[in-house]
């Protein structure tokens, strides 16, 4: 962390988190519960998403509200706010997403518009609220959940990789910035990780020689460790060791060659 102090009092009381309901948002409210900070967790899944704050709630003790958004609706901020209005937020993750496989000219424009609103205007509109709450208290988080895919043009995801190189520039931008106030702001880029959206997604992992599945636990520890110390991180070593050569050693056009080869193997057939 970038400042003394234990988690809890640098981002708590409270923590907010999108995508909650499952996959690396439930594993979120879970080690940040178990670090002593009360969760908000936000999703649409509604079932899934009680199911899950009651399994918080019981193994950390802490509290934890649900609150059932659609963040494809631009109204969805207000039923948020409504509903943490006298609450303390002190972390925010940014981890929802929608990123639908496919060949980019084979997909709707509706569908296409809705991982836009889902993976860029939501993040922003949160991020917009609770960082002026934060900076003005002087202290708080935010975690931009960003993808591997950010890293170059990647087929079959084209539209969602582009999103998610948003998150992690604006989150690398806001690092310089809100740092000045308090508050720590880190990109996050999980590799390939097994949650329900992984395997949903239709992946053939086992054509791809070079990609290893990472399990929730470990990558969500590796985030909320980096907060405060960087101003992006991607899990895994071997994932960052991939990505140092094709980031730093390869030409660009290799880069993107390499990320087409491996989607093309993982959904080939999409």
């Amino acid at each position: 962390m970038s400042a003394s102090g234990t988690f809890s009092s640098r981002y708590g009381p409270w923590a907010l988190v999108t995508g909650a309901a499952r996959g690396l948002g439930a594993e979120y409210s879970r080690q940040i519960a178990s670090r002593g900070i009360n969760v908000v967790m936000v999703d649409l899944l509604t079932d899934e998403l009680e199911r899950t704050a009651e399994e918080v709630r019981k193994a950390s003790g802490r509290d934890v509200v649900t609150i059932a958004a659609d963040l494809s609706r631009p109204d969805f901020i207000e039923t948020i706010l409504k509903r943490v209005e006298g609450l303390e937020v002190g972390l925010l993750v940014s981890n929802a997403a929608y990123g639908p496989v496919g060949m980019f000219l084979e997909r709707g424009l509706e569908e296409k518009l809705r991982v836009l609103d889902i993976n860029v205007r939501a993040p922003l509109t949160l991020v917009h609220e609770f960082a002026i709450k934060m900076a003005a208290r002087g202290r708080g988080g935010i975690i931009m959940m960003s993808s591997a895919s950010a890293m170059q043009g990647t087929p079959y995801v084209a539209n969602y990789a582009a999103t998610k190189a948003y998150n992690l520039i604006l989150a690398e931008g806001l690092w310089v910035e809100l740092r000045r106030k308090g508050v720590d702001v880190l990109g996050f880029m999980p590799g390939t990780t097994r949650t329900p959206g992984y395997f949903e997604s239709g992946a053939q992992i086992g054509k791809a020689k070079m990609v290893k599945v990472m399990e929730p636990g470990p990558t969500v520890t590796e985030a909320l460790d980096a907060l405060g110390r960087r101003p992006s991180h991607i899990a895994g070593r071997g994932n960052r060791i991939t990505f140092f050569i094709s980031g730093k050693l390869m030409p660009r056009k290799a880069a993107i060659g390499l990320a087409a080869n491996i989607l093309d193997k993982m959904y080939s057939g999409k």
